[in-house]
């Protein structure tokens, strides 16, 4: 086993195997990366720890990257991805003989998941991931809106409540009953109504009488 003599060496060989790691949950590189990561991690691991806690902190190695890795691709919430950082550092940090060592492994872990951003760069994603992060942009350009386009055309139509508009209530337009709202205005059953705007789904009507009392005066 190759062994590692100098405190330095715990820097390069852990923010190796983190770079290679992560680097192959990002893109598609046929497993070489998983080689690679996995080669350096065991070096490290192998050259302070005898074979029993050995494996404990290799579980624990790899039981955070999961952590930080169901974190970053599916809820977004960082709290696993924080308690999975920590059970990396606390893997490689105590598996060094010293203080030094351990505190290069430990930043070798950090600078070694940032830097395997890079990949994306230079190499395809892994598919894996579009099949839980939406990636694309939900934009008009793309091809889609945050407002459906049925809804949009309604803006300047009239139509008849068909309940009690508390402020939210049903709107018959045209042969379509929609759900709808007034600003904070309380409208009664069978009072004609024009659509202001809409937002969304969200279809904002006011009374179309007082609209035209209003462009009266």
């Amino acid at each position: 086993m190759f062994p590692i003599t100098a405190d330095w060496m715990s820097f390069v060989i852990v923010a190796l195997a983190t770079l290679f790691l992560i680097g192959e949950l990002l893109v598609s590189t046929k497993g070489i990366f998983s080689i690679l990561g996995l080669g350096f991690i065991t070096i490290y691991f192998a050259s302070f720890l005898d074979p029993g806690m050995f494996f404990v902190m290799i579980i624990i190695y790899f039981f955070g990257l999961i952590l930080m890795i169901i974190d970053g691709k599916i809820l977004n919430d960082g709290t696993l991805a924080v308690i999975g950082l920590v059970c990396m550092f606390v893997s490689v940090g105590f598996t060094a003989p010293n203080m030094v060592a351990g505190l290069y492994a430990v930043i070798g872990v950090f600078i070694g998941g940032i830097s395997s951003f890079a990949f994306l760069k230079v190499f395809k994603k892994r598919q894996m991931w579009t099949k839980i992060t939406l990636f694309d942009q939900l934009t008009e350009e793309a091809g889609y809106s945050s407002i459906n386009q049925s809804y949009k055309e309604l803006v300047g139509k009239r139509g008849i409540t068909t309940t009690d508009m508390r402020p939210i209530g049903t709107v018959m337009i045209g042969d379509e009953e929609y759900s709808a709202i007034t600003q904070g205005k309380w409208v009664a059953k069978d009072t004609e109504v024009e659509v202001m705007d809409v937002d969304g789904t969200k279809i904002l009507v006011k009374d179309s009488e007082k609209l035209q009392k209003k462009s009266a005066d």
